[in-house]
């Protein structure tokens, strides 16, 4: 028996998405936005949207869940402005996660409207220490971690009336990551990022401590584990 919560982490649903991915692309190889028209470009910004909205009454109803035509692939925006078009609301949480540099908070922000929540670590950093952003006192962990601590209780006991939640962060561990996603409810987005690429990014990053983000980096993609 599934509920809303581990049904998107299932294999029958992960089996699934893979192979509609793969017969949907066009002439091209492109997979096309069902709301917009426009190419998806980025595997992680490919949402599947059913067509029968989800809940806990008929998310074990096989016709319905994993009813191939009922699923459309849309832009993660995209399938925002479709819930919100339809005055359709559900609080989302979703789990960005990716190597430093990968652009997962730029991602997270492009896609965000007004009433949802961000948790980033960079950005609390920035906000309890009054520093440059990247520049870490450690004598204010304690606090910084408190802070997170709390935003993610609020997010795990829905406190508040935000829309949907965005809690970025590196997570290499699949262990962790399953964790989370199993306390908050959450879904994951993986910023496909190649070790080579932040390494570039780095290189044109003004304001950091490049040898420093250099071994964060490497740090990461070696605890990395990918999801099975």
């Amino acid at each position: 028996m599934f509920t809303l919560e581990n049904f998107y982490r299932s294999n029958e649903w992960q089996n699934l998405i893979k192979v509609l991915k793969l017969e949907r692309l066009n002439d091209k190889g492109e997979l096309i936005c069902w709301h917009c028209g426009k190419p998806i470009t980025r595997q992680y910004d490919a949402i599947a949207h059913h067509t029968i909205f989800l809940n806990s009454d008929n998310v074990n109803n096989y016709d319905i869940s994993l009813n191939p035509d009922l699923i459309r692939f849309v832009h993660h925006r995209c399938h925002n402005k479709i819930h919100n078009k339809l005055g359709f609301v559900k609080r989302e949480i979703f789990l960005v996660y990716g190597s430093p540099l990968s652009g997962k908070t730029t991602w997270a922000k492009d896609n965000m409207d007004e009433g949802d929540l961000l948790i980033d670590m960079d950005n609390i950093w920035e906000c309890v220490s009054g520093c440059e952003r990247y520049v870490k006192p450690k004598r204010l962990n304690a606090v910084v971690f408190g802070v997170r601590d709390e935003l993610m209780r609020m997010v795990k006991y829905k406190v508040g009336k935000w829309n949907n939640a965005y809690i970025v962060g590196g997570f290499p561990l699949i262990s962790e990551r399953e964790r989370l996603c199993k306390e908050l409810g959450a879904r994951e987005i993986y910023i496909e990022c190649t070790k080579e690429e932040c390494l570039s990014r780095l290189e044109l990053s003004d304001n950091i401590d490049k040898s420093e983000w250099k071994k964060y980096i490497d740090d990461w993609w070696k605890k990395y584990t990918p999801h099975v």
